[in-house]
């Protein structure tokens, strides 16, 4: 076999390896990184780094959370801004379709519609989550976290359930 057949041959099996990978990111899983601080401290707590800046936390997304839309309160997502769909947004699900909820900071009660969910990041003064934007649809959902991959010593499993006083109340459904 020639130089050719080798060429030819790695092309093959990198080109079927860059399919396979494209596929199981699309459909199954994927790792993403969190920027920006609306989630701490449950991804990118104020640790430095050695280059001397804060580090972003990698986290790992399944997407077969999707094919039924099984969702919980407190599960992390990843999904597309509403107001900008190539934007990301990394949030906690606080109500889901059906719930009443109520803010603390002012008596407003609001009933989440059908197909939607509500959303909030733990560190509140740093978030738009549904406070901005209102209920999120679901199809925007595009995963849910489940663990932490980057950097390693913050490898784990993400807990769903929110920091003490994050999510206005659950009326009732």
């Amino acid at each position: 076999m020639g130089p050719s057949g080798f060429l030819w041959n790695f092309t093959k099996k990198f080109v079927t390896f860059g399919l396979i990978s494209v596929t199981v990111s699309d459909r199954y899983m994927t790792v993403v990184p969190v920027r920006g601080g609306s989630m701490s401290p449950t991804f990118n707590p104020k640790t430095h780094s050695l280059m001397g800046g804060v580090s972003d936390d990698c986290v790992f997304v399944e997407k077969f959370c999707l094919q039924k839309y099984k969702f919980s309160h407190g599960d992390v997502m990843v999904f597309r801004s509403p107001l900008n769909h190539k934007e990301t947004h990394i949030k906690r699900i606080i109500a889901l379709p059906g719930e009443w909820i109520g803010a603390h900071h002012n008596y407003d009660v609001l009933k989440i519609p059908e197909g939607h969910c509500w959303v909030e990041g733990d560190n509140a003064a740093s978030s738009l989550g549904s406070k901005s934007f209102g209920p999120i649809p679901l199809a925007l959902i595009r995963g849910r976290v489940t663990h932490v991959v980057w950097p390693p010593q913050r490898i784990g499993a993400v807990k769903s359930t929110p920091p003490e006083g994050l999510s206005p109340s659950i009326v009732g459904s």
